[in-house]
């Protein structure tokens, strides 16, 4: 009866006694609880199920027994809607499940009874309601039985049918936690059921779910299930969660080659990461081309509901990492527009882009996010001397809540729970992956299959290089084989210092792919070739079309036409040597071509075996030729794409692997990029070198030179080197001088730079008088050659009559001052800085 079951089900799991419960479907003569109160309905066909469960459950040693029809009192509203958030866990704590098949018959074993009895089990009328779906799940021990009575199997031993039926995963059916299945997972096991009472449907997903909501009968089916909706949304992110709510970016997830396998890694994951009340950490590392991306993915695939947002990072480097917190930032505000913390930001300053993006993470009630810092290969760590390794702890968020993943190759990151993600163990699995990719079926019977995926030695890139290549080239498995040992025996002769047997299967089928790819598009092969000289990330035709490059027609011919260039590139995406960057076309407002870090480790230690300063030196005027004047449009946005691939470029430059003889020019375009940027340093040793070849090269007076020293003097002034900066200056202005004269160097923009910089220098360091020389100086040459209503001029018209106005109140508060260049005022101060900025 419902009383003392209420009260069991109240007591510890050892007090409560041992019970069987009925599953089945409900016919129009059901014996209900009234009638068992009052000692009636046994003439009823439903009676005949309460003696069948009871019976069975004498039979096998349970003295209690359950049954829904006649143990809920559905007249009490309270009891009913207690009873519906219960059933599942009552089903759970069974010690045995019977489910009553009424329209399987089984009157005795014989084999075409067998056959007869197992394909009304396929059509049972059982597997189509929606309340059966927990009844299968929730318990631990199910026996299946027929119209007669007969035992037909348990849950185990017809689990093939069930999943065959269902579609409900093994693992399900074997009692796995459902909070390893995501939610959409879960809803699709119910997308064929019906119920009666169309606000059922949702109702009998409580238990799924894990949630309680009070029965509402009398709403819609819709209204049910926006009502479940949402107390699942508060279970896994929370009862503000609509606060913090960010839809997912899809664009910024890097492209993927078919995730295949990892159930395990996966579930793994997922254990760490979730049901935790404070901050969590996985670190997925394992060697390059091994797939933690990939896993990365599919974990937020199948978990994405769990979260209130989640955010993908480039951790490649510290500007990659950056430019994903501006991408970030974006997100958040095109949900919460509002937002205190980011609605007054400048994107441009990724500093404080950084800055309030952490402390949105880093707010109170918002705790359910997951953010996946990717290509995390170059950690700071101690023994580790390259200058672009990043520290990724200064990217985190302070508080201790939210979810991170980490993807890397480094053994030294140790920010959280590590899980190593090995070579795929199982043949099959590569075999899977290589029939994927290479849209040929029943390649397992195949020896040359099988032989190659061990050859392969479960390496995921190298099984979708093979399968990209096999799927465009309609050659024999066999033969692909026989060109994959010649091309290995090759490479050990040609490159004996890959010593790992990974790097070698991984680079021979590259090299095969290249092969290939150098018959039916020379221009391909060389773009290829080109790219080791720039970085991984983002090609694209604009970067490349103004280089000039005589000695290699098939470069000239990719980088004069754009329509040859994505042919070219389109081939390399095709064999899954190169991606589209979505995730660009975000950020910049148009798309390039990126490849995997190991094919770009390819590219360039085996590919381009010897160093090739004439393509060196090509990336180099490529990069140099698109960096814009500040002033022009989108030009920050321009200034960041290139920027990755000048840090590449600066590296091989210090290390004299390029001769930069003749290219001063594109040094010193190199240093106002590095300077517009914020990098002082490198802007400093771009011009140096800049200064040292024109010096050579035009001698010290020339007005290229010149300018360069100029530069020099802006860069000084800007580290705060006052000095060194007012020594740039007078240099650049008296060689501006003795080259052009004193007439032509009023009109000569340059020198008129020089002048207003100047200015500012002297107006910074409290020399009004100077300053007020160098302004009006200047003034007077923008106005006859840009007119006195150009920008610059209304600057410097602002720049004298605020002079004018300091040098009243210097006047007047003269008596708090000893030395008029020893400015002390701080609210003084303050305007100087001000009038600096322009």
């Amino acid at each position: 009866r419902s009383g003392r079951r209420d009260r069991l089900s109240r007591n510890d799991q050892r007090r409560r006694p041992a019970y069987a419960i009925l599953s089945h479907t409900w016919g129009k003569d059901e014996v209900g609880f009234q009638e068992v109160e009052a000692g009636i309905g046994k003439d009823k066909a439903g009676w005949e199920k309460i003696q069948f469960c009871a019976k069975q459950a004498a039979a096998d040693g349970l003295q209690y027994f359950w049954v829904d029809t006649c143990c809920i009192d559905k007249k009490n509203a309270v009891e009913l809607g207690a009873a519906i958030n219960s059933m599942f866990r009552w089903y759970q704590n069974a010690a045995r499940c019977y489910v009553y098949l009424s329209d399987v018959s089984k009157p005795d074993t014989r084999a075409d009874i067998q056959r007869e009895w197992e394909e009304a089990f396929r059509e049972s009328r059982w597997f189509t309601r929606g309340w059966t779906l927990q009844e299968l799940i929730a318990p631990k021990l199910v026996d299946f039985f027929s119209l007669e009575n007969e035992r037909l199997g348990s849950k185990l031993s017809l689990e093939s049918k069930i999943y065959e039926i269902t579609g409900i995963e093994k693992n399900a059916l074997r009692g796995e936690a459902l909070s390893n299945f995501s939610i959409k997972k879960r809803r699709s096991w119910a997308e064929r059921r019906n119920t009666t009472v169309e606000e059922d449907a949702a109702y009998c997903l409580i238990g799924i779910f894990d949630v309680s909501m009070v029965p509402n009968y009398g709403e819609t089916r819709d209204q049910a299930f926006r009502r479940l909706e949402e107390e699942i949304h508060k279970l896994y992110k929370g009862v503000d969660f609509e606060l913090f709510a960010v839809g997912l970016n899809l664009a910024s997830l890097p492209e993927a080659a078919q995730f295949v396998a990892r159930e395990k890694e996966l579930s793994n994951v997922h254990e760490l990461l979730y049901g935790h009340s404070n901050r969590t950490c996985v670190v997925l590392h394992g060697l390059g081309g091994i797939g933690k991306t990939q896993l990365a993915i599919e974990y937020v695939r199948r978990h994405k509901e769990r979260y209130t947002a989640i955010f993908w990072l480039n951790a490649n480097d510290s500007n990659s990492l950056r430019l994903s917190f501006r991408d970030v930032a974006q997100q958040i505000l095109k949900y919460h527009p509002s937002t205190s913390l980011l609605a007054g930001v400048d994107l441009n300053d990724l500093d404080q882009v950084v800055y309030a993006v952490k402390a949105w993470l880093d707010l109170q009630k918002n705790t359910r996010w997951l953010m996946i810092y990717d290509n995390y290969d170059n950690p700071k760590a101690s023994g580790n001397l390259d200058r672009s390794a990043v520290n990724i702890r200064q990217y985190f968020p302070q508080s201790n809540q939210g979810s991170i993943i980490i993807t890397t190759r480094s053994s030294r990151v140790s920010q959280g729970r590590r899980v190593y993600i090995q070579k795929l163990l199982d043949i099959k699995e590569s075999l899977e992956i290589l029939s994927n990719m290479s849209g040929r079926e029943d390649i397992a019977e195949d020896p040359s299959a099988v032989e190659l995926v061990k050859e392969l030695d479960g390496l995921p890139l190298a099984l979708s290089t093979a399968g990209a290549y096999l799927e465009h080239v309609p050659i024999a498995l066999s033969d692909y084989l026989g060109f994959y040992k010649t091309s290995w025996l090759k490479l050990q002769t040609t490159s004996p210092q890959l010593e790992s047997y990974e790097d070698r299967s991984l680079y021979t089928t590259w090299q095969i792919t290249f092969d290939r790819i150098q018959q039916q598009n020379p221009a391909s092969a060389n773009l290829l070739k080109l790219w080791a000289y720039f970085d991984r990330q983002d090609i694209w035709f604009e970067l490349l079309r103004h280089a000039n490059y005589a000695d290699n027609k098939w470069i000239q011919r990719l980088i004069g036409d754009e329509l040859n260039f994505n042919e070219a590139a389109a081939l390399l995406c095709s064999f899954g040597l190169v991606d589209i960057n979505r995730s660009l076309e975000q950020q910049f407002g148009s798309g390039g071509y990126s490849m995997h870090s190991c094919v770009h480790s390819w590219t360039e230690f085996v590919l381009n075996k010897k160093w090739d300063n004439g393509l060196a030196r090509l990336a180099l005027r490529c990069v140099a030729s698109k960096v814009p004047m500040r002033d022009e449009t989108d030009s920050w946005i321009l200034q960041r794409r290139l920027l990755l691939h000048a840090v590449r470029q600066e590296q091989a430059i210090l290390e004299d692997k390029v001769d930069i003889k003749g290219m001063e020019l594109t040094l010193n375009s190199l240093g106002m990029l590095y300077a517009d940027q914020g990098k002082l340093a490198k802007a400093e040793v771009m011009y140096t070198r800049a200064l040292q070849g024109y010096k050579e090269a035009l001698g010290p007076k020339h007005i290229s030179t010149l300018s360069t020293v100029n530069n020099l003097g802006n860069l000084y002034k800007d580290q705060g080197k006052l000095a060194e900066a007012e020594a740039m200056y007078t240099r650049a202005l008296q060689g501006y001088e003795h080259a052009l004269g004193s007439e032509l160097l009023r009109l000569y923009l340059p020198a008129l730079n020089t002048m207003f910089a100047f200015g500012d220098l002297c107006s910074r360091t409290g020399r009004k008088d100077k300053a007020k020389g160098m302004y009006t100086r200047a003034l007077s040459g923008y106005t006859t050659v840009q007119g006195p209503s150009s920008k610059l001029c209304r600057q410097l018209e602002d720049r004298l009559q605020a002079l004018q106005i300091a040098s009243a109140e210097i006047k007047i508060g003269q008596d708090e001052f000893t030395e008029p260049r020893a400015v002390k005022s701080r609210s003084f101060k303050r305007k100087f800085h001000k009038l600096e900025g322009g």
